[in-house]
């Protein structure tokens, strides 16, 4: 019994923090209906500007915790909402699981280009020393963080729970989530409401912020992450709903994670693989046995209603004149960029086209799964990965071409995506995208470390003589053929399933799945197919990857490319095959552009910043603010150059629209997912 003790008291104070940022992500949820993916990167954010205060600035540490907690957090908070989720309507969960996603990968790239890349080091702790040891609890020593981390969540549990229990605004939070608009006709507030929830949610998450820090040496994003998904799931346990359960969850897996690192053996691969994964195990589990996570994007506001559809895509909208010029166009361009990539391009910029091919036909399984299929997927790197590292270990081990390997591992990863699929078969919106993200991270922690356990280092180096052909030589053009191949070829497959059986089956699916199945369609079927479509497509460029980049390492395929990778598409347009291929060359062209500017206005970061700005639009435009700006200014072209007018489908004026000179009515709006130009 000692023992246990031993081990499981020093978890309580970690799960103190859990279960202040679960306990804050229920509160959010609960008055606002947002799941806020973004809080880990606001804890971050409150955390570092805190540590900076007092390290580089030298303020004292009450100062910067006021600053950065008291004043910082809530103002954060009111801002996400005035600025960003009051605009998106209560039934629009796929605009604010994007908008979150895109905070998540943004904070901690805005901070990297406004501050540098500097490391911070020693945060203090807020109330007591974290280096005196004040008393021992069954022989356990109690030091100071300790202490700060379980008075500071029993302080707020009780604060929280008066608040919402015994007060009229806990009342008004708890019905804002309905309907804000149905309060509204009661006489309330309901802008004030969410707004004080955004701002007691800003705060904790500052809070739980500046209460982690003092637990490691050196301030790290990623340790933030992973404290994110701890909470996910302890919020997931309590449905969302209870804060007490949130907590006692979030407690209960400190204890856990700490007792596992007593118990287990150190030097065990499998013990320290179910040790980092024991968060995501969680995550899973309350996904797969907690019926009412099946039922969080099931809407109970009587006036979702009135919220508008979807824009129409740009090749559904435009004249057939100026449709014949683009097709022109398009085509004059393709020619000239194969020609230039095969005789006078300089090899740095031929190399970053060809990774623009590669990403291109990455991003096209975005453009299945959340174009077509209307899911948000956080797993499409990891897919990515199964495939390279199934084409990496066949050919090491058995010698296998990695060109055919990597089709096998298209497979596997289409395989993959079936058991996500199969195991998300009642889950849309919020729940598909925590158990996607769970999967990403079970991958990242247990399954691609285990594949190189027989290698030497980190990664997997790819041998010229595993892919053949030439493919390898960095002074020849086989690459780039190879990959303009494969990239034609995955889009003639998107273009033939979105004008198949399939795409209008998913359109149908979209616009009402209650009328889709009323039909005779298989909810279930589609689900499957979609999931394998884009497991497929992304084992695929998750080998092109490979190649390009000459070695498979875990790196190359973690679940925070997986959020930046939507977060990218998103901007350009996941409607669209032309948006995924937009995305996929503007990605490593800025990348690119950007190694001519000095490293201290960001580098990489600001690639990511720039997209996650535009991802923040997804609320006004979900088709892609670029597909927007695309639509906007050909019609504007049209109306230059042909004279046509908008409001008659594109006609030109005075020209008879059928042989008896009749009107022709204008063609219905195609599913979003537009053909290639």
């Amino acid at each position: 019994m000692e023992h246990f003790l031993g081990f499981a008291i020093p978890g309580i104070p970690y799960g103190c923090t859990y279960a202040i940022v679960a306990v804050g992500l229920v509160l959010t949820y609960q008055a606002t209906g947002v799941f806020n993916f973004a809080y880990g990167a606001q804890a971050y954010l409150s955390a570092y500007v805190f540590t900076r205060l007092v390290q580089d600035e030298h303020l004292p540490v009450w100062l910067s915790f006021v600053l950065s907690v008291v004043v910082l957090g809530p103002a954060v908070g009111l801002a996400f909402d005035y600025f960003l989720f009051r605009k998106i309507a209560t039934t629009n969960t796929t605009a604010k699981l994007v908008t979150g996603i895109s905070l998540f990968v943004g904070i901690p790239a805005m901070l990297a280009v406004l501050f540098g890349s500097a490391n911070q080091y020693n945060s203090p702790s807020i109330l007591f020393n974290p280096g005196v040891v004040y008393f021992r609890l069954a022989g356990t020593p109690v030091n100071g963080i300790a202490i700060t981390a379980v008075l500071t969540t029993v302080v707020i549990l009780l604060a929280l729970g008066l608040l919402l229990r015994f007060t009229n605004l806990g009342l008004q939070m708890r019905g804002s989530v309905e309907s804000r608009r149905l309060i509204e006709l009661d006489g309330v507030n309901a802008g004030r409401v969410v707004g004080v929830a955004w701002a007691i949610s800003g705060f904790l998450a500052g809070l739980a912020g500046v209460l982690l820090a003092p637990n490691y040496g050196q301030l790290q994003f990623s340790d933030y992450a992973a404290l994110m998904v701890a909470a996910f799931a302890a919020a997931a346990w309590a449905v969302l709903r209870s804060l007490a359960l949130a907590a006692l969850v979030g407690i209960l897996m400190g204890v856990m994670t700490t007792t596992l690192q007593g118990y287990l053996p150190v030097d065990s691969v499998w013990s320290a693989a179910l040790f980092t994964s024991l968060p995501f195990i969680v995550l899973m589990a309350a996904l797969l046995f907690v019926p009412g996570l099946r039922r969080l994007d099931r809407t109970s506001d009587p006036m979702a209603s009135v919220d508008p559809p979807t824009p129409p895509s740009v090749t559904s909208l435009r004249a057939p004149q100026m449709d014949r010029v683009i097709r022109i166009l398009w085509y004059v361009l393709l020619v000239g960029f194969v020609v230039s990539m095969l005789t006078w391009l300089p090899t740095t910029w031929e190399n970053v086209f060809s990774a623009g091919l590669v990403y291109s036909a990455l991003f096209l399984s975005i453009t299945l799964i959340t174009g077509l299929g209307g899911q948000l997927s956080l797993a499409q790197a990891t897919l990515a990965g199964v495939g390279a590292f199934t084409a990496a270990q066949l050919a090491s081990h058995f010698g296998t071409n990695f060109l055919v390997g990597g089709a096998i591992g298209a497979v596997v990863a289409a395989g993959v995506a079936v058991i996500l699929a199969l195991a998300s078969v009642r889950l849309r919106g919020l729940g598909l995208c925590l158990l996607t993200i769970a999967a990403a991270l079970f991958f990242d922690n247990s399954v691609f470390p285990q594949s190189l356990s027989s290698a030497q280092g980190q990664s997997i180096s790819v041998r010229p003589s595993w892919v053949g052909l030439g493919v390898s030589n960095p002074n020849g053009h086989a690459f780039f053929v190879l990959a303009m191949v494969v990239l034609l070829a995955c889009i003639v497959v998107v273009n033939l399933v979105r004008r198949g059986t399939i795409g209008r089956y998913l359109g149908a699916i979209r616009g009402s799945e209650t009328g889709a199945a009323g039909l005779g369609i298989n909810l279930t079927w589609q689900h499957v197919v979609i999931f394998a479509l884009s497991g497929l497509v992304a084992g695929i460029g998750g080998t092109l990857s490979s190649i390009q980049q000459q070695q498979v390492s875990p790196e190359l395929f973690n679940y925070q490319l997986s959020l930046v990778f939507v977060v990218v598409v998103v901007t350009t347009g996941a409607a669209t095959v032309e948006g995924a291929v937009q995305a996929g060359f503007g990605f490593v062209v800025l990348q690119q552009l950007l190694t001519y500017v000095p490293a201290r206005f960001g580098g990489n970061s600001l690639v990511v910043v720039f997209f996650a700005f535009g991802a923040l639009t997804y609320a006004a435009h979900p088709e892609g603010i670029l597909e927007y700006q695309k639509r906007r200014w050909t019609l504007r072209f049209e109306r230059l150059i042909f004279h046509t007018d908008p409001a008659s489908g594109g006609r030109i004026p005075g020209v008879s629209a059928g042989p008896t000179g009749g009107v022709t009515p204008v063609a219905p709006v195609e599913p979003a997912v537009g053909d290639y130009g």
